[in-house]
Order: C-alpha cells, then structure tokens, then sequence
C-alpha cells in the first residue's frame, strides 16, 4: 500500500498574508489561488493551503524537516524577523535551540497561534 499525505488546510486570518509568512521563511513560493485556498507547495509534494477562518483558530502544529544550510538560512530569517523563538513546543525555553537526536530544532509562532517547528533529524533518528 502506498499513501503519502497530499495536502492539509490551515485556518487563517488573512491567508495571504499567513501563507507569505511561511514562504518567506522556508525560502519557498506562494502558489495561485486555487479555490478559497492559498497554497504553499513544500519540497516533498504535501501542500499547505491556507484558507480564511471567520471563527475561532484552535491553533495546529507543523513540522519542517529541513537540512543543515536550510536551517542555517530559515534560523537567520526567523532572528532577522525579530521573531520570538523556543527550543521546545511549551515556550519553555526561550531563544534557545534544540539538539534532539543530534541535530537542531527551533519552534516559533505564526501570525495565527500555529507552532511552526524546523529540525533537521527525525525524532527517534539518533542521540539525545
């Protein structure tokens, strides 16, 4: 059987916006509208399409998995940003990096509440 996750909706809003926050940061492109939605294609198929909310936003989380260079480069544009960064999903540790399983991890919050995280290993993938 073969089954890849394709595409999942993330409630916005303003889904402009939230979506050029995102490209912007991974160094990525903002598609066309397609429908209600904004998409933001990632390097492995599976697309982001931000979509207007006119209710409440229970806030998601989303994990990138990035390479070392590409950390390098989203890290500075995050602390250029002047944005708020943890090194664990609870804010618990401020301006902090990770080095779960041997690699680096930061998490930071888009304009909706969304915990936007960036590793580059897998958890479980090596040493703490």
């Amino acid at each position: 059987m073969s089954v890849e996750l394709n595409h999942t909706i993330v409630a916005a809003r303003d889904k402009e916006a939230s979506a050029r926050f995102l490209a912007d940061l991974l160094g990525l492109e903002v598609a066309p509208q397609y429908g209600p939605f904004i998409p933001v294609q990632i390097p492995n198929g599976v697309t982001l399409d931000y979509m207007e909310a006119t209710e409440s936003i229970t806030p998601q989380h989303y994990a990138f998995l990035v390479s070392e260079d590409d950390f390098d480069a989203i890290f500075s544009r995050i602390r250029t940003a002047g944005l708020p960064y943890w090194a664990d999903p609870y804010h618990d540790r401020p301006q902090e990096i990770n080095h779960n399983d041997g690699g680096r991890g930061a998490y930071f919050d888009d304009p909706n509440g969304h915990r936007l995280e960036i590793l580059t290993r897998p958890y479980g993938s090596g040493r703490d």
